[in-house]
């Protein structure tokens, strides 16, 4: 094989870490995350419908310090899945594949994860009530 002097295949250190690529980063890991996450959501409806001793059990581990960090996680992940597959579907429109408009909306996207996860979990925190 003749060598050309340039790599057969890019490699990480090639690129600089942009937004762009990062947003598509994050939007396959929480689709993982949700994926895996949906199975504890599956459990407190399950235990839901098996009675008050089974969602007792349920709420006291979604209860514990760990169990708020994996639920706000979760939360974060659907935000951002959410806002992220808007963003897509925007794009599948033909719009927003400019370099500019494409880095906004990476940020809006995750901006907007965060803030939509912060609503949320401060009406948890306070009890849910308006």
């Amino acid at each position: 094989m003749a060598q050309t002097g340039r790599p057969l295949s890019p490699h990480l250190q090639v690129y600089k870490w942009q937004v762009q690529m990062v947003s598509s980063i994050l939007h396959r890991a929480t689709g993982i995350i949700l994926a895996v996450g949906s199975l504890i959501i599956t459990w407190g409806l399950a235990s839901l419908a098996a009675g008050t001793e089974a969602y007792a059990s349920f709420t006291a581990c979604a209860g514990s310090a760990l169990g708020m960090l994996v639920m706000l996680g979760w939360t974060l992940a659907f935000f951002y899945h959410l806002a992220n597959g808007i963003r897509h579907l925007v794009q599948d429109t033909g719009k927003g594949y400019a370099i500019g408009s494409f880095v906004r909306s990476s940020w809006l996207s995750i901006i907007a994860a965060i803030v939509l996860t912060a609503i949320t979990w401060a009406f948890v925190l306070t009890g849910g009530h308006a």
